[in-house]
C-alpha cells in the first residue's frame, strides 16, 4: 500500500516510516498540517496516518477539510490524547480509526492494513467494474460493453491495479512498484509505452474514454 504519514515529531515519523517500509509498504511523509493536506488531496494514497497535534493546522481540521472535498481515503489518527472524548472527536471529524501514543508498531501495522483492506474496491464474483469496463480475475479476461479485450499478462496486471484504484491519480512510481516490482527509474518509459497500448485497447472505438492522463502527476481510470 501507499501510505501518507503526517507527523511533526521527527523521531516518531522516522520510526514509523522505516517500520512500514520494512513491512513492504510505500511511505511518504509530511511534517505539518498544510503540507499533509496538500499531499492527501491528490488521492495518491491508500491510507493516511495523521497526528492530532500538528503545526499550521491540526489533524482534526486537516481531515474535516479532506472530507469536505470528498477525499475518502481512510484515516488513522495518532495522538497522545487517548481518552474516550478525544477518540470520539477524531472519529466524528472523519477519522476511521484512532491509536493512542505511545503505540506498538505491530498494532499500528495491523490497523493500517485493516483500513487498507476495508477501502479496497469491492468485487462481485471476482469481477472488477469501472463504468462498462469489466475485468474477470478468475477467468483472466476483460471486456467493455460486452466486447472482449485481449490483454497481455502485464497489461492485465496494470489494468487490475488501475481498476482497484479507480478514481484515484496513480503515479508512474506507484505502477512500477506494484506491477513491475522495482523502484522508479526516471530514464525508463516503460509505463508510458504500456499505458499507450492499454488506452488503445480499452478506449479506442468507444465514445467515452476511461483512461485519463493527469499532467505532471500520472494516470487516472474513471468512468
Amino acid at each position: 500500500m501507499r501510505i501518507l504519514l503526517v507527523e511533526d515529531d521527527r523521531e516518531t515519523a522516522a520510526y514509523a516510516s522505516r517500520a512500514l517500509r520494512e513491512s513492504g509498504h510505500t511511505v511518504d511523509s509530511a511534517n505539518d498540517g498544510d503540507q499533509g493536506f496538500l499531499m492527501a488531496q491528490t488521492g495518491f494514497y491508500d491510507v493516511l496516518v495523521v497526528d492530532r497535534m500538528l503545526p499550521k493546522q491540526d489533524g482534526l481540521t486537516l481531515v474535516r477539510r479532506l472530507r469536505a472535498e470528498q477525499v475518502q481515503t481512510p484515516v488513522l489518527f495518532l495522538s497522545a490524547l487517548g481518552d474516550v472524548d478525544e477518540r470520539v472527536k477524531g472519529l466524528r471529524a472523519g477519522g476511521d480509526d484512532y491509536l493512542a501514543k505511545p503505540f506498538s508498531f505491530s498494532e499500528l501495522l495491523a490497523r493500517v492494513e485493516a483500513l487498507g483492506r476495508r477501502a479496497a474496491k469491492p468485487m462481485t464474483n471476482g469481477i472488477l467494474k469501472v463504468g462498462d469496463l469489466e475485468l474477470n480475475l478468475l477467468a483472466r479476461s476483460a471486456s467493455r460493453n460486452g466486447t472482449a479485450i485481449d490483454l497481455l499478462p502485464r497489461e492485465f496486471a496494470l489494468l487490475e491495479y488501475l481498476m482497484r484504484h479507480a478514481g484515484q491519480v496513480v503515479t508512474r512510481t506507484m505502477m512500477l512498484e506494484a506491477v513491475w516490482d522495482y523502484r522508479f527509474d526516471p530514464q525508463t518509459n516503460v509505463i508510458d509505452v504500456h499505458m499507450s497500448r492499454l488506452r488503445a485497447k480499452i478506449d479506442k472505438g468507444f465514445a467515452t474514454p476511461l483512461l485519463h492522463t493527469v499532467r505532471g502527476a500520472g494516470y487516472c481510470l474513471r468512468a
